[in-house]
């Protein structure tokens, strides 16, 4: 059989293009008595019904290196192929190898709009991950990092989408810059990613096949509460890996309520949901301060930063953080004053944490008289 059939999301838009790097052409077909089945955030498998009809795409089986990268992601999803009859337009009845998992017993039926509004976007970058993937993942190894490739796909997605306001900078041009793939995303959380870059030099040049590695991280929100009434602010204090890497003698560290922002959800969204999971804090609202790359060189992180108004009533620490993700945070409610002396002596050493507090500083005499408040 030199023709496969997709169904599910193997026949979205961009995906088999995305799996096996190629551009390809298809013919729509459709399968007799057959439906889907499964839940909406996995692979749907195929069960025979009679009377219904599955929608297909009918493609040639790949070559060469886009063969590997099929068969790469359909051993981690678990598709199984399988011969069947596909009918068509025109009536015409073809043989064809149809890629799909074995179905559970009393699964039901698969929906496809439920799918198509959680994964349609994200799904195409999430398959050329899993394609990519050296060594080739395990259905396992899949299920463990599925919510962060959401999230890194959900972050390209962003970045794409947002604004890019060009009027000191280069204002990039169809072109300008391209990259690609040096080597397989290396890393269980967080991924390594060798590159190739090109672009265009300040000269009227062009810079080529530049390697480059970057850390492929994620999007998060960082939430500093505050209370303008009784000027205080709250900091999270936690213990970082990044310093005890650099050999730093504290590895403890200050910084705001801060997460990543997972597969669905919006910056704020996030925020006020970490909120409430480290600090135990129910917000109503985040004032946005800025957002950027912490450290553009090196990594993909962006970081959503917010003030949120909050009622601090005492000077304390205490205990936060979920026991499922095992985080071990002590939360600290200080005044303002101490906060910036602790960001000029070098206790608070985060950069994001700094310029949220500069900041505040810059903004805190309008919030303090919004809240009915005079430091005169």
């Amino acid at each position: 059989m030199h023709e496969l059939f997709l169904v599910g999301p193997l026949a979205a838009p961009g995906v088999f293009e995305a799996v096996t790097g190629v551009d390809c052409t298809h013919r729509l077909a459709r399968l007799a008595d057959h439906a889907l089945v499964g839940a909406a955030d996995a692979a749907p498998a195929v069960v025979a019904r009679r009377g219904d009809v599955l929608e297909g795409r009918l493609v040639a089986r790949p070559d060469a290196t886009a063969r590997d990268r099929l068969e790469s992601y359909t051993a981690t999803l678990g598709l199984s192929e399988r011969k069947v009859e596909i009918v068509l337009p025109g009536d015409d009845v073809v043989a064809a190898a149809l890629l799909a998992p074995e179905a559970e017993p009393d699964a039901l039926d698969w929906c496809v709009e439920a799918w198509r509004e959680r994964w349609s976007e994200s799904w195409p970058l999430i398959a050329a991950e899993i394609a990519l993937h050296m060594p080739p993942m395990t259905p396992g190894s899949f299920a463990r990092q599925k919510t962060m490739m959401a999230v890194r796909a959900q972050s390209r997605l962003r970045a794409a989408r947002a604004p890019a306001p060009a009027t000191l900078r280069r204002e990039a041009a169809p072109g300008d810059f391209t990259w690609r793939p040096d080597a397989p995303l290396a890393g269980q959380f967080f991924k390594l990613a060798g590159l190739r870059i090109d672009h265009a030099r300040f000269d009227g040049g062009r810079a080529e096949a530049l390697p480059r590695e970057v850390l492929v991280g994620v999007d998060a929100c960082l939430v500093l509460p505050y209370d303008p009434r009784r000027d205080r602010v709250l900091l999270v204090e936690q213990f970082r890996t990044g310093p005890v890497r650099r050999g730093a003698s504290n590895p403890w560290s200050l910084e705001p309520v801060a997460g990543i922002v997972d597969p669905g959800e919006t910056p704020e969204a996030a925020g006020l949901r970490e909120s409430f999971e480290e600090a135990g804090l129910r917000l109503d609202a985040l004032i946005p301060i800025f957002g950027g790359y912490p450290s553009p060189g090196s990594n993909t992180d962006y970081f959503h930063c917010y003030l949120a108004l909050a009622d601090l009533p005492r000077e304390e620490s205490w205990r936060g953080g979920l026991a499922e993700e095992h985080e071990d945070l002590r939360l600290h409610a200080i005044s303002f004053a101490r906060a910036m002396d602790l960001v000029q002596s070098g206790e608070i050493d985060v950069i994001p944490m700094q310029g949220m507090l500069y900041w505040l500083a810059h903004h805190r005499a309008r919030l303090r008289a919004d809240a009915g408040v005079s430091d005169a």
